[in-house]
């Protein structure tokens, strides 16, 4: 059990660098550092090959960890009834996003079918997340297994989970279309003319990921304060949805740095990080909801 953990454990920091790696790929324009090889790599020696051939080494090694995760969880932990299931997704959706990433480089595909690698490589470290959460029986150091959430709250994380898989592809689109400083200005895109739309493409992308984020934020503030009210002994539920609601603003500040840093790429990364965080999180809270059904 003990090389379970670590197992999970680096499996999950693995799939964080996918994550980042992914989101540096895509920032830095390496997506064709190989040319239009794959798995191999040929070409002249660049940064960008460089870059691109680094994630494509983590990617693979995520790929082998994950899938020895996975059947070794089934193994020793199949008795806890989201183990399966989330052994499956997490193998699932590593491989769908490479398939994606290797179908981007040898046929070339539309920026906006590209903005979906990033959310399916979100759901499978969710899922790898969830899966070292059970493996360190959080649950029960937390006491989550009395904890009953309520079929309004259940709703609630549903169905932000879901938009806020809107969120992740718009802002992914934003990466991927180049227009990250398509505004010069934050909260407007033009702020001493905020009632000005005429926007081209990369500039309405833009703001409609703004808006999106905007009622993300708002959302998880909102439910912080009622769950505050609904559950204040439950430490799972209040601490664990503290935790979120701190992440969301940093997200949200985060953003607009990305604006006033005109790009920087540390702050780019560390935004693509701090998502990745919040969405396990959530995921969390919906592992926890299935279990209150």
């Amino acid at each position: 059990m003990k090389f379970l953990k670590m197992l999970s454990v680096l499996s999950t920091l693995v799939m964080i660098f996918v994550l980042i790696g992914g989101a540096l790929v895509t920032k830095t324009g390496s997506g064709m550092g190989c040319g239009a090889n794959w798995p191999f790599c040929y070409g002249d020696w660049s940064l960008e090959m460089f870059i691109e051939l680094s994630h494509r080494v983590v990617s693979a090694g995520a790929g082998f960890l994950v899938l020895l995760l996975s059947i070794l969880s089934w193994r020793k932990i199949g008795h806890i009834r989201e183990t399966k299931f989330l052994a499956f997704v997490s193998i699932f959706f590593l491989v769908l996003q490479g398939l994606i990433g290797a179908a981007a480089v040898v046929w070339s595909q539309s920026d906006f079918v590209l903005a979906l690698h990033f959310g399916i490589s979100l759901i499978s470290f969710a899922a790898v997340l969830l899966l070292t959460l059970l493996i360190f029986e959080i649950d029960h150091k937390f006491d989550a297994d009395s904890l009953t959430i309520s079929a309004k709250y259940r709703k609630q994380f549903l169905w932000l989970a879901l938009y806020l898989m809107f969120v992740v592809y718009s802002g992914a689109l934003v990466r991927h279309i180049d227009s990250s400083l398509a505004c010069p200005d934050w909260p407007m895109c033009v702020n001493n003319q905020p009632f000005n739309f005429d926007f081209h493409l990369g500039q309405w992308v833009q703001m409609g990921h703004r808006l999106l984020a905007g009622i993300a934020f708002v959302w998880t503030w909102i439910l912080f304060f009622t769950i505050k009210r609904d559950y204040p002994s439950s430490r799972v539920m209040y601490n664990g949805w503290k935790i979120n609601t701190i992440l969301i603003t940093i997200q949200v500040l985060l953003g607009a740095l990305i604006i006033f840093t005109v790009g920087n790429l540390f702050v780019a990364l560390l935004h693509a990080l701090v998502l990745s965080l919040y969405f396990g999180i959530l995921c969390y809270f919906l592992l926890l909801s299935y279990r209150s059904l």
